[in-house]
């Protein structure tokens, strides 16, 4: 196995250009995992940890530009107003120390359906830039997954920034593990309200085949707040509306028996969790505070 060390991201991609099934490494907490328990050996290990661009981030106006490798200690830290649902997701990873190299762009580029990152990204609604020799491209998240552990790329691509817009309502985020650290999860679900355009968006982790959003619970719901004239006066949402998400979430589902839980019970709990976001969220939403994290449960 032969180590490439680009000095920076020009050289990073002519490496991936000549060498296309080299896999790309800089926090490592999936690669090394695979390598260690010899699941994978690759030819080419492509080392990006000297790219400094891929561990910066810019807030702009209205999106924040992510680099792929910024750690997930840093979303906490510094983008919990901005990116909340993310901020929440990021608290699940692992360990700290885990949470110190990891970033969003290993998520992305392992593409696992229990990706911690996942269901918060699709409801928030991101853009993932990535780039080759050839140029550069944005895939919405939403067409980036596309098998299981398979995504979009293009065998010369790297991901380089993940494009998010910056939360414009309350953002929630759950994780059902066997416990409480260092866990792969049973099944994730995110929440995001956007009342800009008055919309919900859902996405769920570890219960289908790849990360997915629950598209007829988000329909239904889109309908039920405008017509019931929920986002202008802020009334509390009623309990069959509650029930008829959270069932649709559940239905979402399309999950397996695995040794972390069977396929019941993952729909189960993907629907306990969307009534519960919706309530946190639309309590926050209600309140007029939903830039921030506090009062999560």
């Amino acid at each position: 196995m032969d180590f490439l060390r680009p000095a920076g991201w020009e050289e990073a991609l002519a490496a991936k250009a000549a060498h296309p099934a080299a896999v790309p490494i800089a926090g490592g907490t999936d690669v090394m995992v695979e390598i260690n328990f010899d699941h994978r050996r690759p030819e080419y290990l492509l080392d990006l940890n000297r790219i400094t661009e891929l561990q910066e981030w810019y807030v702009g106006e209205e999106t924040v530009q992510l680099g792929a490798s910024v750690p997930y200690t840093r979303i906490m830290e510094n983008l919990r107003a901005e990116l909340p649902g993310l901020a929440l997701a990021s608290h699940t990873v692992a360990s700290p120390q885990i949470r110190n190299r990891g970033g969003v762009g290993g998520n992305l580029g392992t593409a696992s359906p229990a990706g911690d990152a996942h269901p918060a990204l699709l409801a928030a609604g991101a853009e993932v830039e990535v780039e080759s020799v050839r140029g550069n491209r944005r895939i919405p998240i939403d067409e980036f997954y596309t098998g299981v552990k398979r995504n979009a790329l293009e065998p010369d691509e790297l991901i380089k920034t993940v494009h998010i817009k910056k939360a414009d309502g309350p953002q929630q985020y759950s994780k059902v593990g066997t416990r409480n650290a260092m866990v792969i999860a049973v099944c994730a679900f995110g929440l995001a309200l956007h009342p800009e355009t008055r919309t919900v968006r859902t996405g769920i982790g570890s219960a289908a085949p790849t990360p997915i959003r629950a598209g007829a619970a988000e329909d239904f719901l889109n309908a039920a707040l405008e017509e019931g004239g929920f986002w202008e006066s802020g009334k509390i949402i009623t309990p069959s509306i509650a029930k008829q998400f959270a069932d649709l979430c559940s239905g979402a589902a399309n999950p397996i028996d695995d040794v972390r839980g069977t396929a019941s019970y993952r729909r189960h709990a993907v629907g306990i969790m969307a009534r519960r976001q919706l309530g946190w969220t639309w309590e926050r939403y209600r309140g007029g505070n939903g830039r921030t994290l506090e009062g999560a449960a």
